[in-house]
């Protein structure tokens, strides 16, 4: 598939199963997401691989940030959330550490691990896989950045699932780019 045709038919999968991209292929993926523009060539990426015999402990992980958050969370929707784990064999955390006191604003940081991730998400159908970007509060919790060995200033920008792509497509219609678009005046 050539680039254009990939990012024009890009879309996030429904539905997610194993298997997931190999090593081999993770690292081709990281290896094009550090391509990523980086205003001040600061590499503020973090990547953080769930592998698929760790999505329980994932899924724990999960939990317990909802259980820290809302203490009066039921044991059914404590189990919801360590489900969205096992949305896909592979899991990848990417996150901007900041790196503060330098002329680039955080806001450029995050822009580029952003830009990191959406080039992931770009790797993994050109690999054969489909992939959906999630975030949610748990992308927030110093506890679970902690947890994953981030720093609590670091900012988890998304979590990729990544697999084999099952089901169809979303019904929902893609926008139309000329609705987004104007030409400045003067």
């Amino acid at each position: 598939m050539d680039a254009m045709s990939l990012m024009l038919t890009r879309e996030s999968a429904l539905k997610l199963e194993a298997p997931g991209p190999s090593g081999a292929e993770l690292d081709r993926m990281f290896a094009s997401a550090v391509r990523a523009p980086d205003h001040g060539r600061l590499r503020p990426w973090a990547f953080v691989v769930i592998p698929e015999d760790r999505r329980a402990a994932f899924g724990d992980l999960l939990a317990d940030s909802l259980r820290r958050r809302d203490t009066s969370v039921t044991e059914p929707e404590l189990q919801r959330e360590r489900e969205k784990a096992f949305r896909a064999p592979v899991i990848i955390v990417v996150a901007a550490k900041l790196k503060p006191g330098t002329k680039i604003p955080d806001v450029e940081q995050i822009a580029s691990a952003a830009a990191a991730a959406q080039t992931i998400m770009l790797a993994a159908p050109a690999l054969g896989y489909g992939a959906v970007w999630k975030t949610g509060a748990p992308a927030y919790d110093d506890f679970v950045k902690t947890s994953l060995g981030l720093d609590p200033a670091d900012e988890i920008v998304g979590f990729l699932y990544i697999g084999t792509r099952t089901g169809g497509s979303s019904p929902i219609p893609r926008p139309q780019a000329v609705d987004f678009v104007r030409t400045w005046q003067g």
